[in-house]
């Protein structure tokens, strides 16, 4: 069997791939039940989804509350969902894929770890989903400044700390189009769609063009996104678009609006007291401060919840 590497969903806003690996002795999995064992805001938690994220722990050598884990997962969704977010079928398949690739293996190498293993495919890439949103609400709270975010103050005591210095980051100019595909027509016509993405990608050379190879084709939106710095970029797109050279064009992807690529218009260095802010606050989103702003949020779900033991 394969060893993986451990897959790690910060509690702040990236989705960390580490070093160490999962030595795992395959059994057959026993069969589940599926007996409601807690209920939260009206959503069941049944034994059989703390038997798999119990078996999921296992894999991960992490100790842990299987039931507090997946009544916590519970109330993430719940709350993300309530905020707006929701994470497409899509981006979790892709997640998933990734994650195969990072760790040397075949999608069907994957599923067959996870099924032998008692995890099950379906109950990661709810792990997967439900990690993906909580990232999301956390990253719209963090900004807000309830989890303190960085002050201009803040920003000069860490250069201070640091010499002096002020930090860098790129500046993107980008320009985002979409193959719109309806919700409705999403089977019959995605994949055609993403060959249409596709040929287009293909022959992408730089933002002042796009509309022109736009005109012909049917439901096709671009989108100038104007001036990105990099802690600000979606992070679904961020190593894409970092990866891709100025006048080039990141790979199609699949999303809850059809198919989407990022074009790169241009790219520059710039250091500036806002730049500053931005890459303090993007450092501190990774450090500790994420992790409590992770716990006090959840606290505060689960003190206006209702939770419920049968």
């Amino acid at each position: 069997m394969p060893t993986m590497r451990k897959y790690l969903f910060s509690a702040g806003f990236a989705l960390l791939v580490t070093a160490t690996s999962l030595s795992m002795t395959v059994m057959t999995p026993p069969a589940f039940a599926s007996e409601i064992k807690y209920v939260v805001n009206d959503i069941a938690i049944t034994s059989g989804d703390i038997a798999h994220r119990a078996a999921f722990l296992k894999l991960q050598h992490k100790k842990g509350d299987a039931a507090q884990e997946m009544i916590d997962q519970t109330l993430r969704l719940a709350e993300a969902r309530r905020l707006g977010i929701r994470i497409s079928d899509a981006q979790v398949e892709a997640a998933y894929q990734r994650f195969a690739t990072n760790n040397k293996m075949q999608l069907g190498q994957l599923d067959g770890v996870m099924e032998k293993s008692g995890v099950s495919k379906d109950h990661f890439k709810e792990f997967i989903r439900a990690q993906m949103a909580w990232n999301q609400a956390l990253s719209a709270r963090y900004r807000s400044g309830e989890g303190g975010s960085v002050t201009e103050q803040d920003a000069v005591r860490r250069m201070l700390d640091k010499g002096g210095a002020k930090p860098s980051a790129m500046e993107y100019m980008l320009q985002q189009v979409i193959f719109v595909v309806p919700a409705a027509e999403r089977s019959a016509t995605l994949a055609k769609r993403k060959r249409e993405a596709d040929a287009m990608r293909a022959r992408f050379n730089g933002c002042n063009t796009t509309r022109e190879f736009a005109k012909g084709l049917i439901d096709v939106t671009v989108r100038d996104l104007g001036r990105i710095l990099a802690p600000q970029l979606p992070p679904d797109w961020a190593e894409q678009i970092k990866a891709t050279k100025v006048g080039g064009a990141t790979v199609t992807r699949e999303t809850e609006r059809g198919v989407e690529f990022i074009g790169i218009c241009s790219s520059r260095e710039v250091s500036d007291d806002k730049t500053a802010q931005m890459v303090f606050q993007s450092e501190g989103s990774n450090d500790k401060a994420a992790d409590d702003l992770s716990k006090k949020y959840v606290d505060e779900l689960k003190a206006k919840a209702r939770i419920v033991k049968r």
